[in-house]
């Protein structure tokens, strides 16, 4: 029964935290429609939450937090050499990498 009753939250939980991230987003659009009436306290917000909410739903989906890092790390590095335009315009990519390294 303790079993049964555990996969139930897990699946609630997810279910939850997929709601929380189809929100973010919403809000995050919203927000940038807004353009520059959107209040810059806010938009930090969306984004944080947007990025706490992606780390757990990978934990409730079984993948930890370095197996997480270690992805973003390793797209960082693809961008780079595949010159991404983030990358190629402002260099945002190798900012980040640095970023996350010192971190």
């Amino acid at each position: 029964m303790q079993k049964e009753t555990d996969i139930t939250r897990n699946i609630r939980i997810i279910e939850f935290l997929k709601s929380e991230l189809l929100t973010s987003v919403a809000s995050l659009f919203q927000i940038l429609l807004k353009g520059t009436k959107a209040s810059r306290d806010a938009l930090l917000d969306i984004l944080a939450n947007l990025i706490l909410v992606t780390y757990l739903l990978g934990k409730r989906l079984g993948i930890q937090y370095s197996v997480i890092d270690s992805k973003i790390m390793d797209k960082i590095k693809i961008g780079m050499l595949e010159g991404h335009e983030t990358e190629k315009w402002y260099g945002d990519l190798s900012d980040l990498s640095e970023y996350l390294q010192k971190h």
